[in-house]
């Protein structure tokens, strides 16, 4: 008998590796892609299966998945991480495989962190997966869109896999309490309320739930191979909070999107606790600083032309007086913002005036807007009939043009009626009210 009280030799791998599947069967989420009337699942089920990448967050099955299309291929599966390999362990991937090719045995090569390995490293798998050396498989927690090379891109088939929902989890954790070889053997005490609050600690990652699950059995009282996982033992294992935030990984993006459009939603409430998610991640305030400017030109414009200034004082007050008062300076900001009257007017019109810039033939600037600086220049007509406004009533030249004559009607600024741009509005319409009364007169007079 062993020294935990069993009548056999215990396996002494964590709880979340002996109940890793090993057929599609056994595999728990990813519905989207694994069920039973989806492509990917019928082709691993017969047998068949093309090079593919797997990107996800940790603990969501990307290595398992490797592992069934093994099982089920009945390939080889070869592993390799990017973190502890290089071109030397690629080689000999390559050369293995090759001698079981040449048996007639296949071989899946599944590479842990695809994402670390640098180009050349990337490049060294293309001709293999192309001449059919092996079935590839990377796994990556990073967009593939930015990770990886075209090359690699081009010669596999991208499955995004998602954290897992509470139910899976449940699931996960209910399947190892009834099947895994040694938790059978224990009369184990825990409420759905506690498998719950184990799945909701562990952010979609069947790996952490299942470590967590063997954390509360190792520090549950044992008598008799009884086991009572109460809310003692639960307030030792979940950590009070667990910041899931990854700088510069795609979960970072993801609360700096929900930040700007909480604000530009002006919603100062999800703001702010997007904001204080970040912080509560390790997140740099200045980032959302910056992120302040980028909205207060984008979202709000002329509409409150304060937004731009009061996002500038919180970033000069950060640097001033450092991260404790710094931070509410960016607080008050990010509020202010989120309140603010909202246009995109200069957003829009600003992009159409670039790309215009960009296709129109180089229009001349009309003579009459050329600066005139020399005896030639004033010959040739330059500055000639140019009105200055200042000498005009309201220093404004009606109907003066200031357009290449080409297009002379475009309009690029609708500035919208909310803050102050419907003032600013109200301006432009009776300039232009101006302007047709002057072509109205000039018609006239011709």
């Amino acid at each position: 008998m062993s020294s935990l009280g069993f009548d056999f030799a215990p396996d002494v791998r964590p709880l979340a590796a002996r109940m890793r599947p090993t057929c599609l069967s056994q595999y728990i989420g990813q519905s989207h892609i694994l069920n039973q009337q989806q492509p990917l699942y019928k082709a691993i089920e017969a047998g068949r299966c093309h090079s593919l990448i797997v990107w996800g967050p940790p603990g969501v099955g990307k290595t398992t998945i490797a592992e069934v299309i093994a099982y089920h291929a009945q390939a080889e599966l070869t592993q390799l991480s990017a973190v502890t390999s290089g071109v030397k362990e690629i080689r000999e991937a390559v050369v293995e495989a090759k001698g079981r090719l040449v048996q007639g045995r296949r071989t899946l090569l599944f590479v842990d962190e695809v994402h670390r390995f640098n180009k050349s490293q990337q490049d060294a798998f293309l001709p293999h997966i192309e001449d059919g050396t092996f079935i590839f498989i990377g796994a990556t927690t990073e967009n593939p869109s930015f990770a990886l090379n075209n090359a690699i891109l081009s010669r596999t088939r991208v499955y995004t896999l998602k954290a897992l929902s509470q139910d899976e989890l449940v699931t996960v954790l209910t399947r190892a309490l009834e099947q895994d070889e040694q938790l059978k053997h224990l009369s184990i005490n825990i409420s759905p309320k506690a498998l719950n609050a184990l799945a909701q600690a562990s952010s979609g990652d069947a790996r952490k739930a299942l470590n967590l699950l063997e954390q509360a059995i190792d520090l549950a009282e044992h008598q008799d191979q009884q086991v009572v996982i109460d809310s003692q033992v639960l307030e030792y294992v979940l950590p009070s909070h667990l910041a899931k935030y990854d700088k510069g990984g795609d979960i970072f993006y993801d609360l700096i999107s929900a930040f700007h459009k909480s604000v530009r939603g002006s919603s100062p409430d999800a703001a702010l606790y997007w904001y204080c998610r970040i912080l509560a991640g390790g997140g740099d305030p200045l980032y959302v600083a910056r992120r302040l400017l980028a909205i207060a030109t984008e979202d709000i414009g002329n509409a409150d032309p304060r937004a731009m200034q009061v996002a500038l004082n919180a970033w000069d007050i950060y640097q001033r007086v450092g991260p404790s008062e710094g931070e509410r300076a960016i607080a008050q900001a990010t509020i202010y913002l989120a309140s603010a009257a909202k246009s995109n007017a200069v957003y829009m019109a600003f992009n159409q005036a670039k790309q215009d810039a960009m296709s129109d033939p180089d229009f001349e600037v009309p003579a009459h807007l050329r600066n005139a600086p020399t005896t030639l220049m004033k010959e040739l007509g330059y500055g000639e009939e140019y009105r200055y406004a200042h000498n005009e009533a309201g220093a404004f030249a009606a109907g003066e043009n200031y357009f290449p004559e080409q297009v002379k009607d475009r309009q690029y600024y609708h500035p919208s009626d909310r803050g102050l741009e419907k003032q600013i509005k109200s301006k432009l319409e009776y300039l232009q009210q101006q302007n047709q009364q002057s072509d109205t007169k000039r018609y006239k007079d011709d």
